[in-house]
Parts: C-alpha cells; structure tokens; sequence
C-alpha cells in the first residue's frame, strides 16, 4: 500500500519490526505518513517481532499521498557497496522441483490459476514489515513466530500471504546492518515462506522498496531501479525457483507519470525502462535513474530457470490497467497474471471501472494483491469481494499487522487473528466461501 502508516515497537536483532509502512494504494498520487517507534533491546532469532513487547503505537495520519514510508530514514554513514554481500547464499529453497515439461504446482493455464488440476484463486492478506523494518535497523519481519502466527491465517481461511520485500536489505548492500541484510535477512524470509508452505499456504514475495545506486530503500519510487532490482530478482528467483507456490509480484506500485519521466509514455517505461527524473521523496532527494522495465524483470527472473508465476502491475499505484496488455511483457513460459490494488480513495473504486478490466481478465488471472478501506468499516472491499468471486478474480486484503484500521488499514488488532472492524469484513467473508 502506498499512503497509510502505522507506528509500532519493535524487537531489536533479528527480531524485527517496528514503523510499519502500510501500502494503500492510491491512482489519485496521494501519499502517506510517518511514524517513529522505540526499540526493544529483547530479540527473537528467527527474525519475527512478538507483539508482546510492542509497549506503545502511534498510528500516523493518512496526509492523502500515496507513497510508503517508513519511520526511519534509513540514512547512515557507512560506506556505500554496490555488491552483494559475499556472505549472502542464494540456496534454493529446499522443496523438490518437478523435472517434466508439462507444468505441476500452481500455474498459469489460459486465463486461470490452476493447481493439481484445480483452479486456484489467490484469496488472503499481506504482512508488512520485511520491506522496511530491515532498514531502519530494528528487525527482519514483524509478528510473533511461526505457528502462533499461522494458526490464525489458517483460522481466516487464508490460502494465500503476500510478503513485501527489500531489494537491498536481501541483497546485502549499500551499508544495511548485516543483522539484518545478507544471510540473516534471506535466512529469515527463508524461514517464514517454508512455514507457510508447509501449510499449504502461498506466498507472493513483492519487491516493494527498491532505490538506485548508493541510496538504501526506505520508501516507495515510482518504478524499481535497474542497478539492483534485476540481481534482486535473479537471486530471489534462483532461492525459489524449486517451489511453484511462490508467485514472483515484481514490483509493487509504480506510479511513472508524464512529471517524473524523463520523456516518452509512461507505459512504454513500465514495459522497457526508462530514465527517471530527479525525484524528491519523504525521505531523501533521489538523482535521475534509470529505472527497470517490467521485461527487464520478468527477463531476471527467466534467466534463472525459474518457471514460477509472475505477476506484473500497472501505473497509478497499480490502480490503472488500461495499457496492461499492450505493453504486457514476454515471458516464454506464458506465466504471467496482472497486479491490481485497490482502495476506496482510488480513482479505479467501482464496478464500472473494474467492469474495464474484463479484457484482462480474459487473457490471463487477475490479482488484487491490495484491497482495504480507511474507514474503520467493511462495505467497500464487501463489494469488491462479492464482484471478484463472481468475476472468478483473486484478492488480498492489506494487512495482517497490528496497526489502526484507519491509518494501515490494518485487519487485525492482536497477531491471533482478533480482527479491526475493517478485517473482520475479510475474515468472515474468506470463511464463507
């Protein structure tokens, strides 16, 4: 989600968590706010925040942008690395690859998800944390551990977890804490996607904050950098290229636009790259990019002989689908499906403008991988859910952290799933179907 925020406490070494950044998601350019948090010096190993030593919150206010943020600045006096760490192992994850050429696990066929012969849509939430606590230097991810947190997925009915990424916190960059960058962050995400898929949950891992050259991703960009995100992705790729429960969702929410390109179409620039302007973010002034085109990545992701599914968005914060498939990338593997987010302060907001998307829909899945409300209410994502299931599309509510149902908009109000007003909409509904 690109504005709201939330501010929680956090756990220091590997234990993580803390200003949480939610990511609504915005087509109207607007952005979110700040928040700061205290550190606990008690730490967990296996990467995870226990809400229990969370001592206070402080919810930021929604300021109408669009943007994430995080409560730190993520600006540090170390010397700046353009390598990944030697350090960092891109061991594939350890669950058996099928060697024939007919696809098994979860896939693509014609405009559907299918699993075991079944089709499958993607229904369940997001967890924030990994894409900013890394940064600020107080955690990895944020929740308690495993199969605490788990049991209350599995309570909601969820089948699948959307996990935000850092590109550099996994690639070992940059001057990031090696407490919380290199092995220990791939160690821990490692960790948390095996526990979930042990219980037959999926896992979408999003590149969420990505930054060019020697600046660290503490907030959003309008598009991934091409010096780190196509190694990002290689690496990622090479990690899970051996599970097909685990979607690729390339980059979060781009928002190029006719003010923050260099020259040419927007969409063009999402599909091949292009050069940025100098951009002015809540948190630092970035220099001209050259940004990755979404090809660039699905392009990474191939190189490695990952066959995974792919999901790609749009511009407007993903809230904008109308140049989707005439600037959808190649992929020789016919994996792709299209990224949609959703929120009631977007511009895309009602069946009308969803009913735009049909085309899409028709030629490959659809993925909402945000859906929410900053309203402390449940009507709006009801309606969107009951025009999905009839539409035969995938959503995930944002998020599963214990921020404000306002300000994250955050589903549950304690990690054993105890709902907001918000998620208590999502959960029945996921358990009614």
């Amino acid at each position: 989600m690109r504005g709201l925020v939330s501010c929680v406490s956090v756990i220091s070494a590997l234990s993580l968590a803390g200003c949480s950044s939610s990511d609504g998601g915005g087509g109207d350019g607007t952005d979110a706010g700040d928040e700061t948090s205290s550190v606990d010096d008690s730490a967990r190993a296996d990467g995870f925040v226990d809400d229990s030593a969370k001592s206070d919150t402080t919810p930021g206010g929604d300021t109408g942008t669009r943007g994430d943020s995080s409560g730190s600045d993520g600006a540090k006096d170390t010397t700046p690395s353009d390598t990944p760490s030697d350090t960092a192992s891109d061991t594939p994850f350890d669950t058996p690859s099928d060697t024939t050429t007919t696809p098994t696990g979860l896939h693509v066929e014609s405009n559907h998800l299918v699993d075991g012969g079944k089709t499958v849509r993607l229904l369940g939430v997001n967890h924030s944390g990994a894409e900013y606590s890394c940064v600020g230097d107080y955690g990895i991810l944020e929740g308690p551990t495993g199969a605490a947190l788990i049991d209350a997925l599995v309570s909601w009915k969820v089948n699948t977890l959307r996990l935000p990424l850092n590109e550099q916190c996994w690639l070992g960059i940059n001057g990031i804490d090696t407490k919380y960058a290199g092995d220990a962050y791939k160690t821990a995400i490692k960790s948390y996607v095996a526990d979930l898929r042990a219980r037959g949950i999926y896992v979408i891992l999003d590149l969420h904050w990505a930054a060019p050259g020697t600046h660290q991703p503490n907030e959003q960009l309008p598009m991934a950098d091409l010096d780190h995100a196509p190694e990002f992705w290689k690496s990622v790729a090479t990690t899970f290229k051996g599970d097909p429960g685990v979607i690729f969702d390339l980059f979060n929410e781009p928002f190029l636009d006719g003010g923050n390109i260099a020259s040419g179409d927007p969409w063009t620039c999402l599909q091949k790259g292009c050069t940025v302007k100098s951009y002015k973010g809540s948190k630092a002034t970035y220099e001209a990019y050259k940004s990755a085109g979404m090809q660039d990545l699905v392009d990474a992701v191939r190189s490695t002989g990952a066959k995974n599914v792919i999901m790609v968005a749009g511009l407007a914060y993903t809230n904008d689908l109308s140049g989707w498939l005439a600037h959808k990338p190649t992929d020789p593997e016919n994996q792709l499906t299209a990224s949609f987010h959703l929120y009631n302060f977007n511009s895309c907001k009602d069946a009308t403008c969803w009913a735009t998307h049909d085309a899409i829909a028709k030629a490959v899945p659809l993925v909402t991988g945000e859906i929410g409300e900053d309203d402390c209410t449940h009507g709006f994502v009801d309606g969107y859910m009951k025009y999905a299931d009839s539409a035969g599309l995938s959503y995930l509510g944002w998020t599963w952290n214990t921020w404000d149902c306002k300000t994250g908009p955050a589903l549950i109000s304690n990690y054993d799933g105890t709902p907001t007003a918000f998620g208590q909409g999502i959960r029945d509904h996921l358990r009614s179907l």
